[in-house]
């Protein structure tokens, strides 16, 4: 491979390639959680995307080797939300392997479809799965959006170079 203009220090694709790049990739938080059959599940999320208008669609990514897999493998309804950057311990709690996410002082209540819903977020949104598609050791779960809250008052938090940040103004 030969190095062009811009091109000092090319890499053939590999698991830390992809890493490195989207480290420097800046993107918004949100948890994910789902009704399991031994009580509720949820990860921390950046893969979240806004896909289709009409009908509302997103998408997101999990690890097929996540704790919260197998019921979001057969769950019909998940949850969506949006961390506002007072929320960067929730994130942590809900990436953190082996974490008991809904335990004090995680704030959440039973929603609708019987997803859990957590408190104090930017926004939620209850949605339907419509299709888990593989990808490597993910799947892509596409959801259509059921009903939702867009009213919580705050900035959103992102995540970026392994970090938890606020915008700046």
């Amino acid at each position: 491979m030969t190095a062009g203009p811009g091109l000092s220090n090319p890499r053939f694709a590999s698991p830390d390639l992809l890493r490195s790049v989207f480290r420097r990739h800046a993107a918004g938080v949100a948890v994910i959680t789902a009704r399991g059959a031994s009580g509720p599940v949820g990860f921390t999320a950046t893969s979240l995307s806004s896909v289709s208008a009409e009908p509302p669609l997103l998408t997101f990514g999990v690890g097929t080797g996540a704790s919260s897999w197998p019921a979001l493998s057969e769950a019909e309804h998940v949850g969506v939300h949006i961390l506002g950057e007072h929320q960067q311990e929730l994130a942590a709690t809900f990436a953190r392997s082996g974490a008991d996410r809904f335990a004090a002082p995680t704030g959440w209540r039973t929603g609708p479809e019987g997803v859990p819903v957590l408190d104090d977020v930017l926004a939620w949104l209850v949605c339907r799965v419509v299709a888990r598609v593989p990808a490597g050791d993910h799947r892509i779960v596409v959801a259509e959006v059921v009903v939702g809250d867009p009213s919580g008052a705050g900035r959103p938090l992102l995540y970026h170079q392994g970090r938890y940040n606020g915008l700046r103004d």
